[in-house]
C-alpha cells in the first residue's frame, strides 16, 4: 500500500473513531455540538486559508453564481448529515450510523439511476435489490424505518452528488460551506448558552476544549482524504472506505453495549452481500478500464 493510500486509510480510521469523540460531549445537547462543529469548522478552515494564501480562490469563487448556489445546497445537506449523526451517536443508536455508511454507495448507485438517468448493470441491480431487501425486513420486524440510516446515508449521498459539480480544492469547499450556515448557528449558541441549554455547566474542565476541537476533527480527515485520493486509485479507496462503518459497528457494539439484535443481524447480512457485489462490480469495471 502506498502513502496516498495510507493517507485515505488513516482518513476512514478517523472517521470511524468520531463516536468516541462526539460521546464525550454527551451532556451537552446535540444542536449546541452541531453549532460548535460547523463554527469552529469554519474558523480551522480560515486559518488554513490564510496560511496557505488560498484567499484568491476564495475571491474568484464568490463571482462564480452557479458555484456559489452549488455550495448552498451542499451547506445545507452537510448541516443535516452531521446533525442528523451528532444525535444518532449520542442517543445510542451508533449502529444506525454504521448501517448509514456501508448503505451510502448503494444510496449513490440508485440516485445516479433516478435523478441522473444512469442505467445499472444486473450486479449493480441485484446490490440495490439486496440493500432494499434488508431495510425492509427491519420495517417489517421492527415495524419502523430505520429512519436515521437513511437520513445520513441519504444526505451524504445528495452532498456527494453535488461536490461532483463544485471545482474549487477541499479547503475552500469545506469554509464556503460552513460559512454560509455560520451566522445562523452563532446565534444558536448565544441563545442556548442564555438559557443554560449550552455547554457552560454541562461540562467539566478538560472537556471544554472539546468545543472548539470540534472544528479541528471535522476539517483534518477532510484534508488528509484530499491528500491522499489523488493518488489512490478509486477502487483501492472504495474498498478501504468499509474500514469507516465498520469501526463504527465495533464501537457501538462492543464499547458502548449497543444492542445488536436478530432483526439489525439479519439487515446487516443483506446490506453486506450487496456491499460485496458492488466493490465485485467496481473492480470487475476497473478491470475492463
Amino acid at each position: 500500500m502506498n502513502q496516498s493510500a495510507l493517507y485515505v486509510l488513516l482518513c476512514y480510521v478517523l472517521w470511524g473513531m468520531l463516536p468516541i469523540y462526539w460521546k464525550q460531549l454527551g451532556a451537552v445537547h446535540s444542536l449546541y455540538i452541531l453549532a460548535a462543529r460547523i463554527v469552529f469548522s469554519m474558523i480551522f478552515c480560515a486559518m488554513l486559508l490564510r496560511l496557505t494564501g488560498q484567499w484568491k480562490e476564495l475571491k474568484i469563487l464568490q463571482q462564480d453564481k452557479k458555484q456559489m448556489k452549488l455550495l448552498g445546497w451542499a451547506s445545507i445537506l452537510i448541516t443535516v448529515n452531521w446533525g442528523s449523526y451528532i444525535f444518532a451517536v449520542n442517543s445510542g443508536h451508533i449502529l444506525d450510523a454504521s448501517l448509514a455508511y456501508y448503505l451510502n454507495p448503494i444510496l449513490v448507485i440508485l440516485l445516479g439511476a433516478v435523478v441522473f438517468g444512469e442505467r445499472l448493470n444486473k450486479r449493480q441491480l441485484a446490490a440495490v435489490l439486496l440493500s432494499a431487501a434488508g431495510v425492509l425486513y427491519s420495517v417489517l420486524s421492527y415495524g419502523k424505518i430505520p429512519v436515521f440510516a437513511l437520513i445520513i446515508g441519504g444526505t451524504f449521498a445528495l452532498y456527494g452528488a453535488v461536490k461532483k459539480q463544485v471545482h474549487v480544492s477541499s479547503l475552500v469547499s469545506t469554509f464556503m460551506e460552513t460559512l454560509l450556515v455560520s451566522p445562523v448557528f452563532l446565534l444558536i449558541m448565544a441563545g442556548m448558552e442564555s438559557q443554560g441549554m449550552g455547554c457552560i455547566g454541562h461540562l467539566q474542565g478538560w472537556q471544554y476544549l472539546l468545543i472548539p476541537v470540534a472544528g479541528i476533527v471535522t476539517s483534518v480527515p477532510l484534508l488528509v482524504y484530499a491528500k491522499g485520493i489523488q493518488g489512490t486509485s478509486l477502487a483501492l479507496s472504495g474498498i478501504l472506505m468499509y474500514v469507516n462503518p465498520t469501526l463504527q459497528l465495533l464501537i457501538g457494539v462492543f464499547l458502548y453495549q449497543e444492542p445488536f439484535t436478530q432483526a439489525q443481524g439479519v439487515t446487516f447480512v443483506f446490506v453486506w452481500a450487496a456491499v460485496i457485489l458492488f466493490l465485485a462490480d467496481s473492480l470487475l469495471r476497473g478491470k475492463r478500464q
